[in-house]
């Protein structure tokens, strides 16, 4: 994460919680309109337009303020994380307990680096997954190249 996003993420974290948000991640980078700062939200019973638009307005005033980008002009932006988007950090994992993710591996872990279930649990060293065949598969977090939700339409 650049310092940027840190001081970002540290600064709207407050603001968020009091609307009942989570900041998921903070992205700053350019962009075909130039740059961006984008940050990533997410709650219990989903993202709707006026959470993130309420935490938009809320955070406008102190992140000028905070200048993070020493008076660089950036575009703003509040989303949700989106159906599709990868777990990367363990409250990621604990939101989504009990729902069908797709876990691939950086090396193989019994003969497999492609894992489909439902998360049974998560801590900061393991990830648990349950397949189809209800096997438990006990998965070390370091191991793990990307874990994407299953998206069933």
């Amino acid at each position: 994460m650049s310092k940027i996003a840190e001081s970002v993420e540290v600064l709207v974290k407050p603001y968020a919680e009091s609307l009942g948000l989570e900041i998921v991640e903070v992205e700053y980078g350019k962009k075909v309109n130039g740059n961006n700062l984008t940050i990533f939200i997410d709650k219990k019973d989903g993202v709707t337009i006026d959470d993130c638009e309420a935490l938009h307005r809320l955070i406008d005033a102190p992140l000028d303020e905070l200048d993070p980008t020493n008076g660089s002009p950036y575009t703003l932006n509040v989303s949700s994380c989106g159906l599709d988007r990868p777990l990367k950090k363990l409250s990621d994992y604990l939101r989504n307990i009990g729902k069908n993710v797709e876990v691939k591996l950086y090396s193989p872990l019994n003969g497999s680096k492609l894992y489909k279930g439902i998360i049974e649990s998560a801590d900061e060293q393991n990830l648990v997954v349950k397949d189809d065949k209800e096997n438990i598969i006990e998965i070390k977090r370091e191991l793990i190249a990307t874990v994407l939700p299953v998206v069933e339409i």
